[in-house]
């Protein structure tokens, strides 16, 4: 398949009007819109803003690629676009992108689609081909260049095996990007050109978006000097054991191929020893704050733990509104009740499940076991969530230590570690701790709170309702959101259904952000553009289903007066439900489990309230387009 197959005349734009990043990549995609190439313009930006935080796609040289793999697809496509005065894209190089190449990809690409991407990508990698394309005039000048240059690139593709393979000095590589459809290949089409000019020999294995392709084989892993690992995602790692292995993110092996080659002859990198916990790949240099780290292993715990809340949670709360209607179903709701709660069901596995992923987050696999068993004891003996937070941090860091212990041990005794030496002394040391000393100072703990919040008056907890509903509108998903959602999960796990009132200030403050965004884009339609009263209709059904993600590009776009009208609203709605007494059982479902609330038709109009006054003010603060 040629390229131009995917990228013609139809889908470039020869000169940007656009002069900021957001701007052009809003641009094209207006152009890929426009051609009918994407069905769901506020999806496809969405996806391509998060590739852009994970690292910019502003490769350096003055190209840029942005791009996604999304069912807001309808044909795989690649737009091709030039600015002639460049702009300032966070490139990886600090210099301003004058090339762009959008890549949408659809969920269901063929194999023979991203194989064609994948040859784009690497012609990138030639400076005579993307000065060429700098001079273009035309469409079709564009299209001619691309078809010369492949069809000299697939006729010089066999020769590029040397004869003497086994007298050059030898080198292995991985390269693999999270989406995988560019970064992946053109770090591997840099690496074997430099390679070529040091006359190195060099393989090169792709994780690409289809999978692994050129796989190293035992043979060429054995014999090569070093071993480069460019990538920003996990690779399998244990076959590289014993290795001088060097470990990049995947932008080092399109800027850096030189450098990496030399440090992998040389062996400057270290030996890698797989300890059987992961595979991974792990960003060389890269900090990441005591913060961050404790985020994120909160959230791998939490993300895990989840699924056990919602299910377990609205079938309890489903089982408890069927006892108070129908009670001759009494069997049917006790079965409800043993599947999703006591000693049996979901919610048994709350806790556990929270501290042993927490665990794992820290050390890997060998966390996990001892994690859990840590949560267990604490869900077992009153320490509640509190006790479960603290045990799957506790296990992880032992682990860590334990492992940083016996790092000096005989690689004969290497296989020890994983299965008899981190289970037993990381469940002995957690566990005794857990059991002797902190499980009895957090049940201490969490009687206190239980007993504190039981007898919160109406104004302290309407002022608690008011911060948690606030706090799911600051950032819409991210930690504040999280945190305030994690607080009612622990008030709901620790005292049962009766403290549902906090669940209902979560669910309530969460769900206003994107019904307020819907309810101004159809109160305010001048004010918005087609698209975004388009995505402003998909709000109502995120809205109403507890999703406030939703809401989240018209965020983006404008901060300032979306964050603080719809954290407005939020906070208001979370008060009211503290105000008016309402209890909702559930953790999850918004107003799908409106029903299961004691007073469900006041749930509904603190929502509906938040939802006025946010979306007013929104939409009397936004500027007309």
């Amino acid at each position: 398949m040629k390229i131009t197959d995917i990228l013609n005349q139809d889908t470039m734009i020869l000169s940007l009007k656009a002069k900021t990043k957001e701007a052009v990549i809003d641009e094209m995609i207006a152009k890929l819109d426009e051609v009918g190439k994407i069905n769901d313009i506020s999806l496809f930006k969405q996806e391509i803003m998060k590739r852009e935080k994970e690292s910019s796609t502003g490769i350096g040289d003055g190209i840029a690629m942005p791009h996604a793999k999304t069912a807001a697809v309808n044909t795989p496509t690649v737009l091709f676009a030039k600015s002639e005065t460049g702009v300032d894209y966070d490139s990886l190089d600090g210099q301003p992108a004058s090339l762009f190449f959008m890549i949408a990809a659809t969920d269901g690409a063929n194999q023979t689609h991203l194989e064609t991407l994948a040859a784009l990508s690497r012609l990138l990698i030639h400076p005579d081909f993307v000065a060429k394309l700098r001079d273009a005039k035309s469409a079709k000048e564009v299209i001619d260049l691309f078809d010369e240059a492949q069809e000299e690139n697939e006729s010089t593709a066999e020769s590029n095996h040397s004869t003497d393979y086994y007298e050059k000095p030898f080198v292995v590589a991985v390269t693999a990007c999270p989406t995988g459809i560019a970064h992946t290949y053109m770090a591997e089409d840099a690496l074997k050109n430099k390679a070529k000019e040091m006359d190195v020999e060099i393989r090169v294995e792709t994780n690409g978006s289809d999978g692994a392709k050129n796989r190293l084989t035992t043979d060429e892993i054995k014999r090569a000097a070093g071993v480069i690992i460019a990538a920003d995602k996990n690779v399998e790692m244990a076959r590289f054991d014993g290795k001088h292995v060097l470990e990049t993110p995947v932008s080092d092996g399109i800027r850096k191929p030189e450098e990496l080659i030399n440090r992998a002859m040389s062996n400057e990198a270290p030996i890698y020893h797989h300890s059987g916990d992961r595979d991974s790949a792990t960003k060389e240099g890269q900090r990441v704050s005591v913060g961050s780290r404790i985020y994120k292993d909160l959230m791998n715990g939490i993300s895990h733990m989840l699924p056990f809340v919602v299910g377990g949670g609205i079938l309890l709360a489903f089982s408890f509104l069927l006892e108070q209607y129908f009670p001759s179903a009494k069997g049917f709701t006790d079965m409800l009740g043993a599947i999703s709660g006591g000693e049996t069901g979901a919610f048994m596995f709350l806790i556990p499940i929270l501290s042993g992923f927490i665990a794992m987050s820290i050390a890997d696999r060998p966390g996990l076991m001892p994690g859990m068993v840590g949560g267990l004891l604490a869900a077992t003996s009153n320490a509640g969530f509190l006790g479960g937070l603290l045990a799957g941090f506790l296990a992880g860091y032992i682990v860590l230590g334990l492992k940083i212990l016996f790092s000096k041990m005989p690689k004969t005794l290497e296989g020890l570690k994983p299965i008899l030496i981190y289970p037993v002394l990381g469940l002995l040391i957690t566990g005794g701790l857990m059991y002797f000393i902190f499980d009895p100072i957090f049940a201490t703990i969490n009687e206190f709170l239980v007993e504190q919040l039981q007898s919160l008056g109406t104004a302290n907890a309407v002022i608690l309702g008011t911060v948690l509903g606030g706090m799911m509108a600051i950032d819409m998903g991210g930690p504040f959101n999280k945190a305030a959602y994690t607080f009612a999960i622990g008030v709901f796990t620790t005292t049962g259904n009766t403290d549902g009132a906090f669940m209902a200030a979560v669910m309530a403050g969460g769900m206003v952000p994107p019904l307020a965004i819907a309810m101004a884009t159809t109160l305010f339609k001048n004010k918005f553009t087609s698209d975004e009263r388009q995505a402003g209709l998909t709000n109502y059904v995120l809205g109403l289903s507890f999703i406030t993600e939703g809401a989240i590009p018209f965020a983006a776009a404008d901060p300032l007066r979306v964050i603080t009208s719809c954290v407005l609203g939020s906070a208001i709605a979370g008060g009211l439900t503290q105000f008016w007494q309402i209890n909702v059982p559930a953790p999850h479902g918004g107003i799908f489990v409106a029903g299961l609330a004691n007073h469900p038709m006041l749930f509904l109009l603190s929502i509906l309230i938040g939802t006025v006054i946010s979306g007013l003010i929104y939409g009397f603060w936004k500027r007309a387009k």
